[in-house]
């Protein structure tokens, strides 16, 4: 028994140091490894606090066993232990001491950088087993242990020299290791920590993540277990789990830098752009270099409509990275939209724009809605072509088929519309697809279920108000006028002036019972907004019914204007061409 008495040392039963030097003597031959879970702290960076000294294991076992076990533990708290034991018993000069002494800074520089520990530099012993393993392991050189093995470092060092691997193949071959060595001791966090990088590598999130927690079970010491929680709850879209978890890392450890770096990538990756900016820019006070991070703020930036702030880091990241397909695609929302450039953001577009566009390219998806929303004939066409590619990819994603599905609608085929919008209902069924759906049935003249979208459109969402002008034009096309009625005197009491004002007055004047009535509603419309085509149109209408044709061409001007493709207005283009000036 090993006891701690101040008044007579560290052996003090008769005959115990008799004892001590056979043990000693013995160890090296020893291969009996007792394995006890630690009662630990956290440890706070830079100086982790000691522990309270470990229940000792039963049967007599000495203090190497003890040290020994606590480097198998493998947190910072008991590797940082081990180191004070070592100290304490003066065992820095012995080959035990020696070796333990190694394999604990190796561990903290490998797996836990971020914990700042003044270490001494490694003077292993040359000829020892172990002292192989981190040589090979500082080569990225893998060494399996012997198949008969029964030694917990044997099985989980060799790992150090995969720790940053990313290759499937040699990660696989060292898991049967790894999972043999978690079975000889289920209380250290190390084996179950590789063996979820491993899972992680190579795609079995689930089998990932079960491992990270085995390890961050056993002990909320081990962050970077915690740390790939993190990352597979982010990327299978459960990022609110995430930053639960990693707002509570930085809570235990205010200073490491890998835990912020991580959660300021989760908030970009969740897309909560109000929270990712701070903690982008206090990674970046830190680090004003790290480019991946000056790219994600301009990103950030232009996400918040800060265009002009964006210019520095996109300037910045531009001079190192000028082909980035990112860096591109924000030059060009910038153009678009903070400088109201197309022209200028199409060119940026297609500097990226290569044959091996990905289908779902973010970046691909922006400039099809830029090409056609254009006026120019050839950039539609060019628009048309990009989505053509992007939907012959194969199984392409929802916000193409929202660009096809768009297309169509635009160019009223109807029955080409049909099939994309059969998909987004069935996978999304947005209020925008509700809307779209609407539009398809009243373009096919189907009102019964034009009708029910648009039902289904406002009941979702009173307050939206394209679902409330589409839920009132339907039920005037279906004869129901008293309630169309009720539901626009009650928009109209309500909604500001401006654009959907002036919708209101164009539906209300579909209502009137004579044209001096419709005409005035229509003059309230265009009074609102004088670039309202339907209300335009049909002033023209009345004018040309009453044969007053300078005020029939005076509408029908500014309606082709607004809708120069539009196959109605082109009709009456013909008849009154000579008014219009058109000699051709």
């Amino acid at each position: 028994m090993i006891l701690r008495n101040p008044g007579r040392g560290l052996f003090s039963l008769p005959g115990s140091f008799f004892l001590f030097a056979l043990w000693w003597g013995f160890f090296p031959l020893s291969c009996a490894v007792i394995h006890t879970r630690i009662a630990e702290t956290p440890l706070p960076p830079p100086a982790p606090p000691e522990v309270p000294a470990p229940a000792r294991p039963s049967g007599g076992a000495g203090v190497a066993e003890e040290i020994r076990s606590l480097v198998e533990t493998g947190t910072p708290s008991s590797l940082s232990r081990a180191l004070t034991l070592i100290r304490e018993r003066s065992l820095g000069g012995s080959e035990f001491g020696r070796i333990m002494t190694a394999v604990t800074g190796v561990l903290f520089r490998k797996v836990y950088p971020d914990i700042g520990i003044s270490l001494l530099a490694p003077d292993p012993p040359q000829t020892h087993g172990y002292t192989r393993l981190l040589r090979n392991g500082e080569r990225g050189t893998y060494t399996a242990p012997p198949a008969n093995s029964a030694d917990y470092l044997e099985g989980v060092l060799p790992f150090l020299a995969l720790f940053s691997e990313t290759r499937e193949e040699p990660l696989l071959k060292a898991l049967p290791d790894l999972l043999k060595a978690e079975a000889i001791n289920p209380l250290s966090v190390l084996a179950p920590l590789f063996i979820g990088r491993v899972y992680e590598q190579t795609g079995r999130t689930a089998e990932a993540a079960a491992a990270y927690e085995r390890a961050y079970g056993l002990s909320q010491d081990c962050y970077p277990a915690a740390l790939g929680l993190a990352r597979i709850n982010s990327a299978g879209g459960k990022g609110e789990e995430a930053v639960r978890l990693l707002s509570e890392l930085a809570g235990r450890y205010p200073d490491n830098m890998t835990v912020k770096r991580q959660l300021a990538l989760t908030y970009y990756q969740n897309r909560d752009w109000s929270r990712a900016e701070p903690a982008i820019a206090e990674i970046l006070r830190q680090d004003s270099q790290n480019s991946e991070f000056i790219l994600m703020r301009a990103r950030v930036l232009v996400e918040q409509g800060l265009f002009f702030q964006a210019q520095a880091p996109l300037d910045a990241y531009g001079a190192l990275y000028p082909q980035d397909r990112l860096y591109l695609f924000l030059r060009a929302r910038v153009q678009a939209e903070g400088y109201r450039n197309r022209d200028a953001a199409l060119n940026y577009l297609r500097a990226l724009l290569g044959s091996d566009l990905p289908a779902d390219d973010e970046a691909a998806v922006y400039a099809i809605r830029l090409f056609m929303e254009s006026s120019r004939p050839e950039d539609q066409d060019e628009g048309r072509e990009l989505l053509r590619r992007l939907l012959e990819a194969g199984n392409p994603p929802l916000p193409v088929i929202t660009m096809a599905l768009q297309d169509a609608i635009r160019r009223e085929a109807w029955r080409e519309a049909r099939p994309y919008l059969t998909r987004l209902l069935n996978e999304r069924r947005s209020l925008q697809d509700l809307l779209n759906a609407y539009k398809v049935e009243r373009g096919l003249e189907n009102k019964t279920a034009a009708l029910a979208f648009a039902r289904e459109l406002y009941e979702r969402d009173p307050s939206y108000e394209e679902g409330a002008i589409s839920y009132i034009a339907i039920l005037i096309d279906t004869g129901r006028q008293e309630e169309a009625a009720r539901l626009i005197e009650g928009r109209l009491a309500n909604v500001p002036g401006g654009t959907i004002k002036s919708r209101y007055h164009y539906q209300r004047s579909r209502l009137r019972g004579n044209e001096e009535a419709a005409m005035n509603d229509l003059q309230s419309s265009l009074f609102e907004n004088p670039r309202n085509l339907s209300a335009l149109i049909a002033m023209f209408e009345i004018y040309h019914r009453r044969r007053d044709e300078r005020r029939a061409v005076y509408y029908l001007k500014q309606a082709l204007a607004l809708a120069p493709g539009n196959a109605a207005l082109k009709a009456y283009e013909q008849e009154y061409a000579a008014l219009l000036g058109n000699t051709s």
